[in-house]
């Protein structure tokens, strides 16, 4: 019988991956990360560079790949975000580039961009807004699901701004709808001065957590104090935001602004009290929360009595 030549040190020094998502998902566990296993399997399939879905079907971890996955399991312990370990954050169906100086985007804003293009697909070429923008990922998701939409992204903070503009960069390699950069503080009462009354949708992720409230880890240490923290109740950005939108849309256009879980009534009570709003609903992310509220402008573009129905919860 002739037997075929054995090459044991290619497969013996390997780990398998199953083996390296185990121990590593044990490892994060102790160390308090919410989903261990998933964010094990993640780091596996980035040092692997396989999609997580067919990490099962990979080839094991060389001893140098083994160094480096483990490197960045420790960095998670440290609760550095995941997303700063591999560089991207998925928000719909985007990739996004993030890091230090901006803020990472959350699964539930994806809720607030997917309203918002619901209400794009309403006008043939709508005029969108996005303030706060950030690393641009609802700016990016609605010129990428809207592209007959001209959409303008406002950021002030120059690290976060880089982050914008690499993304926006990317995007449009990639074929998407080019967006608008605009370096500005959304605070300024003359915000976007040659865009008033013509805005068709406007949404915001503005710093909203109240100053007091004690945030995970991953917040506290690594993502921006100011992308964060809205003052002491957590409304210092959304109270001129409210205002300067109004000024903005078009009569029957619509705002939607991302809140703390604590605001359900004090942010609709913002919009009803302004008084150039109409139809202020509330609307609760995927566990139920109080998540972001929406509201048209007035169609006949007037200020109006506040609507008495959101006094007893404004703040």
């Amino acid at each position: 019988m002739t037997h075929l030549p054995q090459h044991p040190s290619e497969g013996t020094e390997r780990e398998r991956p199953s083996l390296a998502v185990a121990r590593a998902a044990r490892t994060l566990a102790a160390a308090g990360v919410e989903a261990p296993r998933a964010e094990a399997e993640q780091l596996a399939a980035y040092v692997l560079d396989v999609p997580r879905g067919r990490l099962a079907l990979a080839e094991g971890l060389t001893p140098g790949q083994r160094d480096r996955f483990d490197a960045l399991v420790a960095r998670r312990v440290a609760r550095e975000p995941l997303q700063h370990l591999t560089g991207t954050a998925g928000f719909r169906h985007l990739a996004l580039a993030v890091g230090p100086g901006v803020f990472v985007p959350r699964p539930e804003t994806e809720l607030l961009a997917g309203w918002g293009v619901a209400q794009g697909r309403e006008h043939r070429s709508p005029l969108v807004v996005d303030l706060c923008s950030g690393s641009g990922a609802i700016a990016l998701a609605v010129a990428q699901e809207l592209p007959q939409a001209r959409v303008v992204a406002v950021e002030r903070s120059p690290a976060a701004l880089a982050w914008l503009r690499r993304n926006v960069a990317d995007r449009a390699a990639a074929g998407d709808t080019p967006i608008e950069v605009v370096a500005a503080d959304v605070t300024d009462p003359q915000l976007l001065a040659d865009l008033v009354g013509r805005v068709d949708v406007l949404l915001c992720n503005p710093p909203y957590v109240p100053r007091s409230v004690a945030v995970s880890p991953e917040v506290a240490g690594y993502d921006p104090d100011e992308a964060v923290f809205g003052g002491a109740d957590g409304l210092d950005v959304i109270r001129p935001v409210v205002a300067r939108a109004a000024a903005l849309l078009r009569p029957g256009g619509a705002l939607g602004v991302e809140h703390d879980d604590t605001h359900g009534a004090a942010v609709p009570a913002l919009l009803a009290a302004d008084g150039r709003y109409e139809r202020v609903e509330e609307h609760r992310d995927l566990v139920g929360r109080p998540r972001f509220a929406t509201a048209s402008r007035r169609a006949d573009g007037q200020h109006a009595e506040p609507d008495a129905a959101w006094q007893t919860g404004s703040s």
